[in-house]
């Protein structure tokens, strides 16, 4: 048994799927808004989701490895149902209340130009879309399923 987490199948494809989904914002954006916007790459929120992804590619390499009946299958299923739905329900509300209080603070400003109020931008992209979440799981999906079977078959 190799303990090296360099050789940990599931971690790769998990890894692997976060940075395609994470280097794909962009481009997809350039696409979708006709703009490309180059400080998607670290950022949260847009498409596709890479926490979804990363953890559905998780999923996808323990269940290929080590079988969909293991413990390391459950706990990974439950983290990855938890990342989903802290994705598009805690942290997409986040990013609404975020864009109330962004305007709040530039009508507060206006009424305020002598300078004694300067607010600061709360970040609004945080969570994620059903599309945007459904975006990342097609992600993890495809890259859990490539990486492992390219790797075991290897």
């Amino acid at each position: 048994m190799n303990n090296d987490i360099l050789h940990n199948i599931p971690f790769i494809a998990a890894a692997l799927a976060v940075i395609i989904a994470q280097a794909s914002k962009p481009f997809i954006n350039a696409i979708v808004d006709h703009r490309f916007d180059w400080s998607l790459l670290h950022s949260t929120g847009s498409m596709p989701s890479s926490h979804t992804a990363g953890v559905i590619a998780l999923l996808t390499g323990i269940g290929m490895t080590e079988g969909i009946g293991t413990v390391d299958f459950a706990i990974s299923m439950t983290f990855a149902a938890i990342v989903i739905h802290d994705a598009m329900g805690v942290r997409r509300e986040a990013g609404k209340q975020a864009e109330v209080i962004n305007e709040w603070s530039r009508i507060l400003s206006d009424l305020h130009r002598e300078g004694q109020f300067t607010p600061e931008n709360l970040k609004t992209m945080l969570g994620h879309s059903f599309s945007q979440v459904v975006g990342g799981i097609v992600v993890g999906l495809v890259v859990g399923f490539s990486i492992t079977g390219y790797i075991l078959a290897h």
